[in-house]
């Protein structure tokens, strides 16, 4: 289906929790989002240097695995082949989905798919399973680190900082390169 030119995909109502008639149909809506993704906004942006982005691979398979109960690594394996959007380096999380719940249970808006207790318990075990198939299909990095209090997100930036240094000369040197502040204003006098 087309709307002004661009296709609507099932994947915006798998997103939302609402299965595609088949795993198939699933897995080809999934391939064509991350081949867009890659065109449309990766490519553009790697074009200025790194990027971090989220809900890539990983999430993909893990989503189609839940909605379509189908390995999680086979899922890993056939969206790996969509190598624009191979990441150098992929994080996950791995605080506790207990703790997920208690702090989505403060937040003012209404709670969305995946984050009952029951299906964020599945989906952190399939988020394991898929870890170790995208390091076994790809040889790439997945750097497995809690996040349940404030100094983890200092700990975590590290920690990814180095690897993305040690994975790429390219990388490493633009991540020592001050950034390219604008010069201050001149002062201004007030008055004589």
């Amino acid at each position: 289906m087309y709307r002004g030119g661009f296709p609507v995909l099932p994947f915006t109502g798998m997103r939302a929790g609402r299965p595609a008639p088949t795993g198939e149909q699933a897995l080809s809506a999934a391939r064509r989002d991350l081949e867009l993704h890659a065109c449309h906004n990766l490519a553009p942006a790697l074009s200025l240097g790194p990027v971090v982005a989220d809900r890539l691979t990983l999430s993909t398979a893990c989503l189609l695995a839940l909605l379509h109960d189908r390995p999680v690594a086979d899922y890993v394996r056939n969206l790996a082949e969509v190598t624009p959007v191979r990441a150098e380096l992929t994080v996950l999380l791995t605080t506790d989905p207990e703790l997920c719940h208690a702090r989505l249970c403060h937040r003012a808006t209404s709670r969305r798919f995946g984050e009952a207790p029951p299906t964020a318990a599945r989906l952190a075990d399939l988020y394991e399973q898929a870890a170790t198939a995208w390091t076994e299909t790809t040889g790439l990095p997945v750097l497995r680190h809690p996040c349940t209090a404030e100094p983890d997100l200092d700990l975590l930036t590290a920690a990814c900082l180095g690897q993305l240094r040690a994975a790429s000369p390219r990388t490493a040197r633009i991540l020592e390169e001050p950034p390219h502040a604008p010069a201050p204003p001149s002062p201004r006098r007030l008055g004589p």
